[in-house]
């Protein structure tokens, strides 16, 4: 029997589907900030014109101080995206906005003076770092800065070449529908899907249904014995959740709803493939890039291709576990900006991790990584006496071979997922790049470091987590006498 393959050398890139707190305004201190836009065709606003923002702001926590301040916005054509709210951890009584707005430079000037002039419910300080002019890095390869970006990448799809059969069954990333096939090209029958839309459901066929059946039927005899406790304990989960059974694929949506509640990570699905640099992107931001068909039914235990047996099986129990996805987040994060020889050895990491990592549990060899736990030959192998086994280390870990059409040569264990984690971080220091990058959760972008003004933001952010800890322990103490 033969693996399924998850490989991450070049060649299997070609074809894997792969705070708010500190930004409130100032009366006093209040300024204007520049706009980034992308080159303007004839008859519209010039780029330094026209551009999209985020916002954010205070309110007192009452009845219709929102409708009343997004009035302004209305008033000053000022289109909203999108917009976000949450409880302030700086005043109980207040509430953050966050809004991302299109408008031009004018447009948002005369915005700033209607709020000084019309709003005395907002707190006003300088917007930092929310209307970024993103400068060009000399020698640094583009890298998506903010989520929605990341739609420039899934929408570089590599077409497939001859190494999938041309009866191999495909699936479109935007319908879930079977894709057109002609010789060595699919051809999508849409578009594929930007971020922030709904995925479609899926009506798979009897026979997809029967093929998925029978791989999870025999890998859940598995995974008592071989699979590591952070995957036994959401495998039920996402039974109870989102409809794992013998009898039914899971829809990507309630996964993806799913995992956003457990870990903050949500599922993509794409029309192709991915190369290593994009899908690893997508990682930074935590969103999984995936495919939706299911393996060829002529052969259910064996697959060329990441499959969504090998996507919902293997990857998505453990992404539901925040450190495990912490890990994985940090692997894309380093990724950023890096050249590709580095992009190259962080996928090779990944791959001896996330698809083929073992760590060791009460005494005994567990499987965590996605490409053994989807792939029946495999995982038995794996963890028999015949495997050669040994310690991860991301130095020596990263020149390691990705075989394509066997089993590995050597499979590397960790003692735990921040074990492994720790490793990375100090490997990643070693990644040349000219700033170092910060996650900001709540715009869901990455803030550059590598001026004094950059880190003290993230400082400013720290403070106030700090601020929060110090008072939780100074209550046990006081009510609990710890």
């Amino acid at each position: 029997m033969q693996p399924a393959m998850m490989m991450f050398s070049s060649k299997y890139w070609a074809r894997r589907g792969l705070s708010l707190d500190s930004a409130m305004f100032d009366q006093q201190h209040l300024q204007e900030q520049t706009v980034s836009e992308k080159p303007s065709g004839v008859g519209e606003p010039q780029a330094e014109d026209a551009g999209k923002t985020a916002v954010v702001f205070a309110l007192k926590n009452e009845v219709g101080c929102l409708v009343r301040a997004l009035r302004l916005f209305q008033e000053k054509h000022v289109n909203l995206v999108h917009i976000e709210s949450r409880r302030s951890k700086r005043r109980p009584s207040e509430v953050e906005i966050y809004a991302d707005c299109s408008c031009s430079r004018r447009e948002f000037g005369e915005l700033v003076q209607h709020l000084k002039q019309h709003i005395s419910i907002i707190s006003l300080d300088p917007p930092e770092q929310i209307w970024l002019e993103e400068e060009e890095l000399d020698g640094v390869p583009w890298f998506p800065r903010k989520i929605s970006e990341l739609d420039q990448c899934s929408h570089r799809v590599l077409m497939y070449g001859s190494e999938l059969d041309a009866d191999h069954p495909v699936r479109d990333g935007v319908s879930g529908r079977l894709l057109v096939r002609v010789p060595y090209v699919v051809v999508p029958l849409v578009s594929p899907r930007n971020s922030g839309q709904p995925i479609p459901r899926v009506e798979y066929s009897s026979d997809e249904v029967k093929t998925w059946g029978v791989v999870f039927r025999e890998l859940t005899k598995l995974y008592p014995t071989h699979a590591c406790r952070e995957y036994l304990k959401n495998l039920p989960l996402l039974t109870k959740h989102c409809g794992y059974r013998e009898d039914n694929i899971p829809q990507l949506e309630d996964v993806s709803l799913f995992l956003r509640e457990r870990s903050g990570f949500t599922v993509r699905p794409v029309a192709g493939y991915l190369s290593p640099r994009d899908f690893l992107a997508g990682l930074a931001y935590r969103v999984f890039n995936c495919t939706q068909y299911v393996r060829h039914s002529k052969d259910p235990l064996y697959t060329p291709e990441p499959d969504t047996c090998h996507e919902l099986l293997g990857h998505v129990p453990l992404l539901a576990d925040p450190k495990f996805a912490q890990f994985s987040q940090e692997i894309g994060l380093a990724s950023l900006g890096a050249s590709d020889e580095d992009v190259q050895k962080l996928a090779t990491c990944y791959f001896f991790t996330i698809e083929f990592g073992l760590c060791k549990q009460d005494g005994q060899l567990r499987a965590y990584g996605a490409g053994l736990l989807s792939s029946i030959g495999e995982l038995k192998h794996a963890l028999s006496d015949k495997a050669a086994v040994k310690p991860f280390d991301p130095r020596t870990t990263c020149f390691q071979e990705c075989l394509i059409t066997t089993f590995q040569d050597v499979y590397f264990v960790s003692e735990s997922f921040e074990e492994a984690k720790e490793k990375m971080r100090e490997f990643a220091k070693t990644i040349q790049r000219p700033f170092s990058v910060y996650y900001n959760p709540y715009t869901q972008s990455v803030d550059l470091l590598k001026d004094t003004r950059s880190i003290e933001n993230v400082v400013n952010d720290l403070r106030s987590d700090l601020n929060t800890v110090c008072d939780a322990l100074g209550k046990m103490n006081r009510y609990l006498g710890i």
